[in-house]
């Protein structure tokens, strides 16, 4: 992404695991298996939280009993025999918590003991000759961090969602004793209440997640801009860097309402759920007495409220809201499918430049080169080549690359784009050998790169970021980097080439010092790619490096690279950029498309949306 002509990263999509739904689906048969095989635990659970509604019923009824049979009555002997009752009920908690305790971790250690051991057979899975390969960086992570987290939620669930039924039940009971018509009052705001909350969930699930990327997105163009301040304001770039920001000003903002406006429900339901019924009971309270409930049934029913009822309820929501939002997540990275699990292809049809293909093409590679050259033979061996390439930042996360094919032949100059976020980066470091795939083959000039010496690799290709690496040193130094043979002669001519010349003589020649802190960012970048085309490496990576450079410097590098003996991957930041590519790789999330500019006009909507942006 760059400081002034990228969009917004999109916002995930309302149905990842983090909205309940799928996950539940997903967890619902192995909770089955694990709570069937723990039916004593289950029954022993039940029968102490037997007597915490026995605790919740005994409280309310003896206040009821104690005002009616007791003090209004005349006979306080009796109330005070009932509020001894209460109080006994009340104490009881203690001992009935200590058994509730002692049975929850027949529950718990075994969920723990079955989640460590899903973790190192997933590790050991994809280390097994056979397995998908790579390291699996997450394994100590969920060996540690999210299984306690599993543990300490489920927990918190279990006993949460136990004290509430069986509060909840009791308290009814209690309520229906003293008279049925409390429960009319009572059941309707609770029940309302309760649903009101429920159905808050998922939305608000999702409405953190997009205001989230909002906010990273935002922060990303800040960050960057600041950056490029000179170079924004000497291309006259910094109108559109304006508007960008503003976009994503506005988007973050109006993320933000809508996350308020879910909270805003979310403590309407608390409210409803939490106030309400004592409300209407207080409103009832002489519709209730012409129906002959007696005042110590009232102050009961108040009791049964405010003592057990809407406190349990409160937790509950509490709980479901934070603790079940975790346990879900973690459980479905630990326990979902296995690292090599099938998963719908994305892939990039390798076609000729002359009319590429769609589909899951594993093309020849074949292409004629734009100087009118002669076609690379099919038995030649691609200067970069991806095979049914996935890879996931995360055990159960969306896939940033799914299955993709590609065959690039050696001297072809492909301009890879796509919005901001979709993998254009994450293609780059695939390629250039820093990052391992979760499943495929990367091969550079027929070698599999992915595990290889640093050494080998940088014999390979040569990766230029979007943030050039400068250090201090004299000039020659920084662009002699990776070639320290080249002759003095071809340094110069390189220079002159990229239109250096001015820069190298106000540091003073080839032995001037170079400060990278006086450096602007697109002085930088130039002495980046002069060094990478001083290189020897047959594969130059360019990832959005020529951002911080006017559009006249792009071309210019640009096609001084492109005549540089070897193949040229170019992360386009122009639509310019990618015109000048013997061929484009489009990636969107879904399916990615490989052809010429007009080809990619005619049959790809998302780079008709692109050039239409660019324009702009």
């Amino acid at each position: 992404m760059t400081s002034a002509g990228h969009r917004p990263a999109p916002a995930p999509d309302d149905g990842a695991v983090d909205t309940g739904a799928g996950a539940l689906r997903r967890l619902a048969p192995p909770a089955r298996r694990f709570l069937a095989h723990r039916k004593d635990v289950l029954a022993r659970l039940a029968l102490w939280s037997l007597a915490e509604s026995g605790q919740a019923f005994l409280v309310g009824y003896a206040v009821a009993r104690c005002v009616d049979d007791g003090f209004l009555a005349g006979d306080p002997r009796r109330g005070l025999l009932w509020l001894a009752v209460a109080l006994v009920a009340v104490l009881s908690g203690a001992p009935v918590v200590r058994g509730v305790f002692a049975q929850l971790s027949g529950l718990t250690e075994p969920l723990r003991d079955a989640l460590v051991r899903r973790a190192v057979d997933r590790s050991m899975a994809r280390a097994a000759p056979g397995g998908p390969g790579g390291t699996d960086r997450a394994a100590v992570s969920r060996l540690t961090n999210q299984v306690e987290i599993a543990r300490d939620s489920f927990a918190g669930l279990v006993l949460t969602l136990r004290s509430f039924v069986f509060t909840a039940v009791g308290a009814l009971l209690g309520l229906l004793s003293l008279h049925p018509a409390l429960l009319v009052v009572v059941l309707p705001p609770l029940a309302a209440g309760l649903a009101l909350f429920l159905a808050t969930l998922r939305p608000m699930a999702a409405a953190q997640r997009r205001a989230l990327a909002a906010d990273e997105a935002l922060g990303d163009h800040a960050a960057r801009s600041r950056a490029a301040l000179r170079d924004l304001a000497a291309c006259g770039t910094g109108p559109g860097a304006e508007r960008l920001g503003a976009d994503l000003v506005a988007d973050a903002a109006a993320q933000a309402r809508t996350l308020a406006g879910w909270a805003a429900v979310r403590t309407a339901a608390l409210g409803v759920a939490g106030h309400l019924p004592v409300l209407a009971l207080l409103v009832a309270v002489p519709w209730l007495r012409g129906r002959g409930v007696s005042a110590g049934a009232l102050l009961g029913a108040f009791t049964y409220l405010v003592q057990s009822l809407l406190p349990a309820l409160h937790t509950l929501m509490t709980a479901l809201g934070a603790a079940g939002a975790r346990l879900l997540v973690v459980l479905d990275r630990i326990l979902g499918p296995e690292p090599g699990a099938a998963s719908p292809p994305q892939a990039c049809a390798a076609s000729t430049a002359e009319g590429g293909g769609r589909g899951r093409s594993r093309g020849t590679g074949v292409r004629t080169p734009a100087d009118g050259g002669h076609p690379v033979p099919r038995a030649a061996v691609p200067a970069l080549e991806l095979r049914s390439v996935t890879l996931s930042y995360g055990v159960r996360a969306e896939p940033v690359l799914d299955a993709l094919d590609l065959r690039v032949a050696p001297g072809e100059h492909l301009a890879v784009v796509g919005p901001s976020g979709i993998g254009k980066s994450t293609l780059t470091r695939l390629v250039a050998g820093t990052l391992a795939p979760s499943r495929g083959e990367v091969r550079v000039a027929g070698d599999v790169v992915t595990g290889r010496p640093a050494t080998e690799l940088a014999a390979l290709r040569v990766l230029v970021p979007q943030e050039a690496y400068v250090f201090s040193g004299t000039v020659g130094d920084n662009l002699a980097y990776l070639n320290p043979d080249v002759r003095r002669a071809e340094l110069e001519a390189a220079v002159r080439a990229f239109g250096l010349d001015p820069l190298v003589e106000r540091l003073s020649g080839p032995d001037g010092a170079v400060r990278p802190a006086e450096l602007s960012p697109g002085e930088r970048q130039l002495i980046a790619l002069v060094r990478a085309y001083l290189s020897p490496a047959p594969l130059l990576l360019l990832d959005e490096a020529t951002c911080h450079l006017d559009p006249a410097s792009e071309a210019r590098a640009e096609e001084v690279l492109a005549g540089r003996p070897g193949t040229l991957l170019v992360v386009a930041h122009r639509l310019s950029s990618a015109i000048r590519a013997d061929r484009i790789l489009v990636l969107d999330g879904e399916r990615a498309e490989c052809g010429t500019h007009g080809e990619l006009l005619t049959r790809s909507p998302l780079y008709r949306d692109l050039t239409g942006h660019w324009h702009a």
